[in-house]
């Protein structure tokens, strides 16, 4: 996969800088493919976890724009936002300073949601069959210190607001590419 060629006769849509939106399922491995490119293209990652949490899973779309996408578009060479809290003992640090690169990565479920579209350059969905992951998801999750009962509670409540946002946006249909995430590792 070349996303260099792929990028270049996309436009910059969001004051010169050429936004890469990676979406997919909880688990799919966009944090994964997220990390991979931005090694490649020199590119900084902003997290929709950051903005979303358990309690929010989707209404955040305002929250991004006005601290993501309207200052790049002001002029801005750094970025700083609160990130959101997750678990009762999750005390994430505010990004501070994050500079903006000419290409930039929005990664997370959401990431190609209808109100963040007009901001993106390319849009890839990371398509991996739902049990892979929600067994990659309780692996990871179940290390933030809840009991393993509560953090399959939190993913069930988490995959209705999913399932809705995958039926609402179609994410998939809007991507312009697609990958498969079973093996994250083999897309590159």
């Amino acid at each position: 996969m070349n996303i260099t060629a792929l990028l270049a006769d996309k436009p910059a849509k969001t004051g010169g800088v050429k936004f890469i939106g990676i979406d997919g399922h909880g688990g799919s491995g966009k944090t994964s493919l997220a990390t991979i490119l931005a090694k490649q293209l020199n590119a900084e990652i902003i997290h929709t976890d950051d903005f979303a949490s358990h309690d929010v899973p989707f209404a955040w779309s305002d929250k991004i724009i006005e601290a993501v996408f309207a200052p790049i578009v002001s002029g801005t060479k750094l970025l700083n936002y609160p990130r959101s809290k997750w678990w009762a003992n999750h005390t994430p640090q505010p990004v501070i300073n994050q500079p903006i690169t000419p290409i930039m990565i929005i990664e997370g479920v959401g990431a190609l949601r209808q109100e963040l579209r007009p901001f993106l350059s390319l849009a890839i969905f990371v398509d991996t069959p739902t049990d892979i992951c929600l067994i990659r998801g309780l692996a990871r999750d179940k290390n933030q210190g809840n009991s393993i009962e509560e953090v399959k509670q939190l993913w069930q409540n988490w995959l209705k607001a999913e399932k809705i946002y995958m039926q609402q946006d179609n994410p998939k249909t809007f991507a312009d590419l697609v990958v498969d995430g079973r093996d994250i590792l083999d897309i590159i």
